[in-house]
C-alpha cells in the first residue's frame, strides 16, 4: 500500500504531461498555387499563369497541431483585391484553401498572393493573368 501511495503522484504527473503534450506546434510548410484542388484541399494543377476566366486557388499547407488564423492577401497593381481569413484547428498535416474568381474575368497583368499565419507573413507567390 505504501508503494502505491508513493508512486501514485508520479503516475498522475506522467499521465498529465503526456495528455497535455500534443506534438510540435502548428507551422506553415508550403504555399501552393494552381487551377484546381484535390479532395484534401491541396492544389491539383500547379501553375503561375492563368487565363482571365480561371479560378485561382492557393493552399496553405501546415503540419503540427494547434489553433491559428490563416489568411491570404490577393493584390493586383498595388491594390488589395481581398483578404479572406480562416480560423483553423489542426492536429496533423492539413491544407487550408482560398480561391479567387472574377465574375467578368481578371484584367491581364502581374498579381501576388501573400499568406499569413496569426498575422505574420509566411510567404508570397507571384502569378500572371494573360490571354491565351
Amino acid at each position: 500500500m505504501r508503494l502505491i501511495n508513493r508512486c501514485l503522484p508520479l503516475v498522475v504527473l506522467v499521465a498529465w504531461v503526456t495528455g497535455c503534450w500534443s506534438g510540435p506546434p502548428l507551422k506553415v510548410t508550403s504555399i501552393q498555387l494552381g487551377r484546381s484542388l484535390n479532395a484534401d484541399n491541396t492544389v491539383g494543377s500547379f501553375t503561375t499563369a492563368f487565363a482571365p476566366t480561371d479560378t485561382i486557388y492557393v493552399s496553405v499547407l501546415t503540419e503540427g497541431s494547434g489553433d491559428a488564423t490563416i489568411s491570404v492577401r490577393w493584390t493586383f497593381a498595388g491594390r488589395v483585391m481581398g483578404e479572406p481569413k480562416r480560423a483553423v484547428s489542426y492536429k496533423d498535416v492539413a491544407a487550408t484553401e482560398f480561391h479567387m474568381q472574377g465574375a467578368t474575368g481578371f484584367p491581364t497583368g502581374d498579381y501576388s498572393v501573400e499568406a499569413f499565419m496569426n498575422g505574420q507573413s509566411v510567404g508570397t507567390r507571384q502569378f500572371k493573368v494573360e490571354r491565351r
